[in-house]
């Protein structure tokens, strides 16, 4: 099966994409870019058709580098090979779309699946990782029964709950927050670890 492919190109003062067997032009507004990049497409023909008008060279690797970065921007949105034409050098270059981001296929959500820019993905750190988060759970575990049971001793149980409530609530938004963030979301499932964990002894304190 061919690939299609597509060009990029000015007419007038207007971007247009021209494809198929045809060499049919179309408007990139009714193509399926979002309407950022199509104000974009229709600004960068513009000033290259200006440029073009006043026959000088001065701002002409803007307008080629501008349009080079349109390119792959169609490119990526379209997801087929998009042949730029260079509207002052009338030179073509063609761009691809960049291969599809892999994703690490174990850890899931909690230990972040977004690898690098390359496509490679970056070991995770397992045994550095599990052993912070095991330091950071038994750190809360201690800190949440060290609150509870000077509550409960003071006042009463259902004080020391609402406060082992209170701190749960205000852990969560910033849990769930560092989820994807390297060498945080480590210290993020230590301390949801001892979060749940603390509430058996926070239970066993209020009714005990």
């Amino acid at each position: 099966m061919a690939v299609v492919e597509v060009e990029l190109r000015v007419r007038d003062e207007r971007a247009v994409l021209v494809g198929g067997q045809n060499g049919r032009e179309a408007d990139p507004r009714t193509l399926p870019l979002g309407p950022d990049l199509v104000d974009a497409l229709h600004e960068w023909a513009r000033v290259a058709a200006a440029v073009r008008r006043s026959g000088g060279t001065r701002g002409g690797e803007v307008v080629s580098r501008r349009g080079r970065q349109l390119a792959v921007r169609v490119a990526t949105a379209l997801d087929v090979p998009v042949s730029y034409h260079d509207p002052l050098t009338e030179d073509a270059l063609v761009v691809t779309p960049p291969e599809p981001r892999t994703r690490v296929p174990a850890a899931g959500w909690l230990f972040g699946d977004e690898p690098e820019e390359t496509g490679q993905d970056e070991p995770v750190p397992w045994g550095t990782g599990l052993l912070v988060s095991l330091f950071i759970c038994v750190f809360v575990v201690v800190a949440m029964l060290a609150l509870v049971s000077a509550l409960a001793a003071e006042t009463s149980a259902w004080i020391a709950v609402g406060a082992a409530v209170v701190v749960s609530a205000g852990l969560a938004p910033s849990l769930w927050l560092g989820r994807r963030v390297p060498i945080v979301r480590w210290i993020v499932l230590g301390a949801a670890a001892g979060v749940v964990l603390s509430w058996i002894g926070v239970l066993v304190i209020a009714l005990g």
